[in-house]
């Protein structure tokens, strides 16, 4: 197990995240100010370009600059605002959700064993 790459595809995929909220918090604020900037923005956006977010930011770049640093700089403040809490976030999220999927195996087995026991008769005791 490489943790350091795990690290690294998991820091992609977060910054990629961050990305597209930033993304989705802009086209809100151009749909209350600039409904037409909003329009082409989404259309650009639908090209499904947002899944690598550094590669959506490449190409938005090439087309409208002035877009590009606006969602750079609401990705940045996202970033800022989010990533302290993350890592115990995941921690205590992924140990919640193993507790409950461990929980509902012992039910399922619980309850499988008393259906199989329950399927066979009592035998009398011998003495």
């Amino acid at each position: 197990m490489d943790l350091k790459q795990i690290a690294k595809d998991t820091s992609k995929t977060v910054i990629s995240y961050l990305t597209y909220q930033a993304l989705r918090t802009v086209l809100a604020q151009l749909s209350e100010t600039d409904p037409p900037q909003a329009m082409w923005l989404h259309r650009f956006s639908s090209q499904d370009k947002i899944q690598d977010g550094e590669a959506y930011l490449k190409a938005l770049f090439q087309e409208r600059k002035d877009l590009g640093f606006r969602i750079l700089t609401v990705r940045e403040h996202l970033a800022i605002e989010v990533c302290d809490f993350l890592p115990e976030m995941v921690r205590t999220g992924i140990q919640q959700a193993n507790t409950e999927h461990r929980r509902e195996q012992l039910e399922q087995i619980t309850l499988l064993d008393t259906n199989v026991a329950s399927n066979y008769p009592e035998q009398p005791e011998e003495g």
